[in-house]
């Protein structure tokens, strides 16, 4: 079999496995997020205006600096949330650069805290939380984060039936993590074994971008990910 007919049989025999659902606009995070993916909540001055802002872990009471043409200065550094207020975040892209945007909400109006890229941050925070399934399998990150993960050469995929436990079990955990994301994608291509009894295989999975940004959420996928070893 020509290397030709060998993608073809591939892509007619790669397994997938949706769910269905509108990947999240927004997704609401409690202050102990924002401090998971290295950030504080202030009140101090925006250009002298007195404001809420968001900041790198690390900043002092009475500490002003200037960054991005605006002047900042820390009054307090937050360990709730103010009253009446929720923190909410979102993914956009701008160029086909994907951002996270996080914002305090009250009532009908927003107040943006933070807009930093999201493949960056998303990186850092995997890193930090030792997720390293996750960083070692990142592909691509958008409002969507494609994983992708193979080994071995490439041979005809088995059919479901013939799957090992290892790769029902990482089908399970994904469609579990998928759930609490609301939305999914996995294209799974299982060869089989080596001599050694080394997985062969080729996974590819998409999820919300915005839904890994909780710790819950991303533990459980670097687990999933973590059954192909």
């Amino acid at each position: 079999m020509d290397k030709k007919e060998l993608a073809e049989k591939i892509a007619l025999n790669t397994l997938v496995f949706e769910t269905f659902g509108q990947p999240e606009k927004e997704r609401e995070f409690e202050i102990e997020d924002l401090r998971r993916w290295g950030f504080d909540l202030i009140l101090g001055k925006k250009n002298g205006v007195r404001t809420f802002f968001a900041s790198e872990i690390g900043r002092e009471v009475g500490e002003k600096w200037e960054e991005g043409g605006a002047t900042y200065e820390v009054e307090e550094i937050l360990l709730e949330l103010p009253k009446n207020k929720k923190l909410l975040a979102k993914i956009r892209t701008q160029e086909g650069q994907a951002y996270i945007i996080a914002y305090l909400r009250e009532g009908d109006e927003d107040l943006e805290i933070l807009r930093v890229p999201a493949p960056s941050l998303l990186m850092a925070f995997f890193r930090k939380h030792h997720l390293h399934e996750l960083a070692n399998s990142l592909k691509s990150v958008g409002v969507i984060t494609e994983f992708y993960k193979q080994r071995g050469h490439e041979s005809v995929p088995l059919p479901y039936k013939k799957l090992p436990l290892v790769a029902k079990d990482f089908l399970e955990r994904a469609k579990k993590v998928e759930k609490m994301a609301g939305f999914g994608r996995v294209a799974l291509a299982y060869f089989g074994k080596t001599r050694e009894k080394d997985n062969r295989f080729r996974v590819s999975w998409l999820l919300p971008t915005i839904a890994l940004f909780d710790i819950d959420i991303a533990e459980k996928a670097n687990t999933a990910l973590g059954e192909f070893k």
